[in-house]
């Protein structure tokens, strides 16, 4: 693992680290937030999944989360979005190739080769934070914004015994049934569509899958909201399954990290209470 930045941050030490995945076959760049710990301390650990176009530092310089981890001892992680790099299949619009890796194990071409987040993310990055960072990963949360929030409820909905929490800012909740998600399983995973029932948040709680507790902050000003979104769906499911479900609908605010950042300390308090 290659060092490629630290600084010190509101008591703590946010890095970002760069290394060689077999996930993707391509080096991918991640960032940790630690803060400040006794000397042999093991901290609770929050994932936290980005959305469309972005990479690890747009909620890393933007998204405002320091003071309240280091207010609560908690470690940051915040991976990248998709495989990068050349000879790393990309398409010239933004929901689709690099920047948009759905949290999928891709397996079409010319997919098929390098696109395994749900890999990379459910199994090699928590062995690399394990093994590099003073985590406690009997003590983990889950979060996301967009397809980052399709990935936090998908992943945590599929690893149901992992996480304490899942958290998520505008999530794709349906993503087999908007245009974002059609378009980007078709692509990765073929027409078939029970390929893509374990990459939808809905049709994994209507299978049975469960959360212990789910917290949904949704814009009310989201220009993606009626066509990509459909938060409705979500609670329709939920209520429908018995599942626990906090959703907050946020008057006048909208899909943009000036929204996330505004209740970004919100979620990680509401983490923090549920991983002791």
């Amino acid at each position: 693992m290659e060092t490629v930045s630290e600084v010190r941050s509101h008591g703590g030490l946010q890095g970002v680290y760069r290394h060689a995945s077999t996930a993707t076959a391509t080096e991918m760049t991640f960032s940790v937030f630690v803060p400040d710990h006794p000397k042999g301390a093991s901290l609770p650990v929050v994932w936290y999944l980005s959305g469309l176009t972005c990479t690890h530092a747009n909620v890393t310089e933007k998204g405002e989360f320091r003071r309240a981890c280091k207010e609560r001892g908690l470690v940051f992680v915040a991976p990248d979005t998709s495989p990068r790099g050349p000879g790393v299949a990309d398409d010239d619009s933004y929901d689709l190739g690099q920047g948009a890796g759905f949290y999928l194990n891709a397996t079409e071409a010319p997919w098929a080769p390098h696109f395994h987040m749900r890999r990379y993310i459910e199994e090699e990055l928590p062995s690399l934070i394990a093994a590099s960072f003073p985590v406690d990963l009997s003590r983990q949360s889950l979060m996301g914004h967009s397809m980052g929030g399709h990935g936090a409820l998908t992943i945590g909905l599929r690893n149901e015994d992992r996480f304490k929490s899942v958290s998520a800012f505008a999530p794709i909740v349906a993503s087999s049934k908007v245009p974002w998600g059609e378009r980007a399983f078709t692509a990765y995973l073929g027409p078939d569509r029970t390929a893509w029932a374990p990459y939808d948040a809905c049709a994994l709680i209507a299978a049975g899958r469960r959360l212990p507790a789910l917290l949904v902050d949704q814009g009310t000003a989201d220009t993606f909201l009626e066509r990509e979104l459909q938060p409705q769906r979500l609670e329709a499911a939920c209520a429908a399954a018995g599942q626990p479900l906090t959703l907050r609908r946020q008057d006048g605010y909208d899909h943009s990290y000036y929204f996330i950042s505004t209740f970004m300390a919100d979620h990680l308090h509401w983490h923090a209470d549920h991983l002791g």
